[in-house]
């Protein structure tokens, strides 16, 4: 009865929008999701659905999850799949990739049962273990082919020790652990996390309540971190004036990697002990503050294309170097007028970005519209293999683009105008009066309204593979980037980590001495020169020992066995971008770049 009460409370507490009292029979779709026997890593659903009005009925899973654009393998994780009649008689089916095709009789309750495996903590993927479970809703519930606009009730059964559930769904005022959804697209946005979990305080803004409910989420301070996210939170809002949601919920999945922003929460991995570090706590800082900014930014503000969803393909738009990009631009923004970071830390991040996208050739080679249209394909950070070379990351280039944007704009307007009058506009002028996304030219044009003139030059550095010229754009704050190149010695292009007992090439700069000896990402090293290496630190010594000319032998491990390489050392240009005070910069430079990080103008 305790832990029934519990489990109440918190259902009821964390509201998507409007509490429903609809009667049960309003819901032609109802799910219920059980968690019997969580040591299996696996839950079950059983899925009731009538008024049915054809013979054949199609039932669907999403092949990926909006957020992350990647294709997910979610219908091989159902198992144990079983269709029947109202009265339990079994009913034939079939599957065909991520399709059930099911033959029923018309206007006939079809009730579907399957087990779904959960072995991954990943926030686009389930997990269920003894003590939680994870689930993202595409990789769990089925949807009738061409009716995604169907409301959907949820109950849900959580393993009898388990004390919390949260989620984004409405909840059913007298439904138990029941929720619902006014269609597919709001419950595909609605994860669930349950088990033995622990609640932050909550705060408000703006009189609107903010939750953070976690799993074992570590020794840190708990006061100080609610207060610190408080402050994001209200410097995003700063941003757009606007708070669109009745609450909002943090959802900690545990320790772990990713994010993915959700309408009214964002699901996230975290551990308290990365706070323990000036260091760590700013990374944990801008992932919040990332995950928070995207529901204005690709949630609300949002490329058309990213809406409605194609389930079954992934919707490919060539703007989420706006979606992406200009969020990680945000998070340095957000976290830096919150006042938990300098000026400098959010000049270092945008040297990272730039650096990491000069040093790649892709740049060569692929565009920030192409990168943000291919990733279905490329991947979020860049194909795989030897074409890696050949792509860039809308994570790199899109961040140094926001802030050149943004600098522009201020430069125009003398300091008048930024790019948070551009987020506003896409804001109310789309998702608030329109009810839709934008295209790339209203996009464009808004730009164009707030800067009160086109900016080509820009929109170049966006749709082609133009060498920006970034010290005329960071010039505009009184800022200079180092472009000064310098000769690298003994250089062999290889980048070493450490994974567990080996040592790895995390990185093999194309064109590099060693990638012209063979040597290829993702491959051990087992000796140099003959002495055995398994740390970075081992290897750094023995090729710190060479001079430009001479040679190192590799003993490498690659998947067609071991091999003997002999690398030349070479030289290497490079440049170090590192963004600094301009010297002899005038006032009004100096005028804006004070402003622009912190907001004003």
């Amino acid at each position: 009865m305790k832990n029934f009460r519990l489990l109440s409370l918190v259902a009821c507490f964390f509201l998507g929008f409007s509490i429903n009292c609809l009667a049960d029979n309003y819901y032609s779709i109802r799910f219920t999701l059980s968690f019997d026997k969580p040591a299996s890593h696996s839950f079950h659903v059983q899925m009731e659905y009538e008024g049915i009005t054809d013979t054949l009925t199609v039932l669907k899973m999403p092949v990926w999850t909006p957020g992350y654009y990647q294709v997910m393998p979610y219908a091989d994780q159902v198992i144990n799949f079983n269709a029947a009649d109202a009265n339990g008689h079994a009913l034939i089916w079939s599957r065909e990739a991520n399709a059930w095709h099911i033959q029923n009789k018309k206007h006939q309750k079809i009730i579907v049962s399957y087990d779904v495996k959960a072995e991954r903590a990943f926030v686009a993927a389930n997990i269920v273990e003894e003590d939680r479970a994870y689930i993202s809703p595409a990789g769990a519930f089925l949807y009738p082919k061409g009716k995604i606009s169907q409301p959907v009730r949820v109950m849900v059964k959580p393993y009898e020790t388990w004390t919390t559930i949260a989620t984004g769904l409405d909840s059913i005022a007298g439904g138990g652990h029941a929720y619902t959804a006014p269609d597919y697209d709001v419950l595909y946005d609605s994860p669930f996390l349950l088990g033995k979990l622990e609640t932050l305080p909550s705060f408000e803004v703006k009189g609107v309540p903010h939750y953070f409910v976690g799993y074992k989420m570590g020794d840190f301070d708990r006061q100080q971190f609610v207060a610190d996210m408080k402050k994001i939170v209200e410097s995003a809002v700063a941003v757009i004036g606007d708070i669109p949601y009745k609450h909002y919920t943090f959802l900690a999945i545990g320790p772990g990697a990713g994010g993915i922003e959700h309408l009214n929460s964002a699901s996230i991995s975290f551990s308290g002990q990365s706070l323990s570090t000036p260091a760590g706590r700013k990374r944990i800082y801008n992932f919040l503050a990332h995950e928070y900014f995207h529901h204005y930014n690709v949630k609300r503000i949002r490329p058309v294309e990213l809406g409605p969803f194609d389930y079954d393909k992934g919707s490919r738009t060539k703007m989420l170097f706006v979606s992406e990009g200009l969020s990680v631009y945000y998070e340095y923004l957000v976290v830096r007028r919150a006042g938990l970071v300098s000026d400098e830390d959010v000049l270092n991040a945008l040297h990272n970005n730039l650096a990491a996208y000069e040093s790649k050739p892709g740049r060569l080679f692929q565009s920030l519209a192409e990168a943000s249209y291919e990733t279905f394909s490329d991947g979020p950070f860049g194909r795989t293999g030897d074409d890696v070379n050949k792509t860039i990351s809308y994570y790199d280039k899109g961040p140094v683009v926001g802030a050149m944007l943004d600098l522009a704009i201020r430069h125009e307007t003398g300091n008048r105008k930024s790019l948070d009058e551009v987020m506003r506009t896409l804001y109310y002028d789309y998702y608030q009066k329109l009810k839709r996304g934008f295209t790339e030219e209203e996009f464009r044009k808004t730009v164009s309204a707030v800067a009160g003139k086109p900016l080509p030059e820009l929109f170049d550095y966006i749709y082609t593979v133009k060498a920006p010229d970034y010290k005329k754009y960071f010039g505009y704050a009184g800022l200079d980037v180092d472009m000064n190149p310098k000769t690298v010695p003994a250089y062999s292009g290889i980048v070493a980590r450490e994974r567990g007992d080996s040592l790895y090439t995390n990185d093999v700069e194309w064109e590099s001495p060693a990638w012209k000896a063979g040597l290829r990402r993702r491959e051990v090293i087992l000796a140099v020169d003959g002495v055995p290496v398994k740390t970075a630190a081992a290897f750094q010594q023995l090729a710190s020992q060479k001079k430009t000319g001479e040679r190192i032998r590799l003993q490498v491990k690659k998947p067609q066995g071991v091999q003997e390489l002999t690398v030349v050392l070479g030289e290497k240009q490079e440049m170090s971008f590192d963004i600094k005070p301009l010297s002899g910069a005038s006032a009004e430079e100096i005028a804006i770049g004070r402003d622009w990080l912190r907001g004003m103008h």
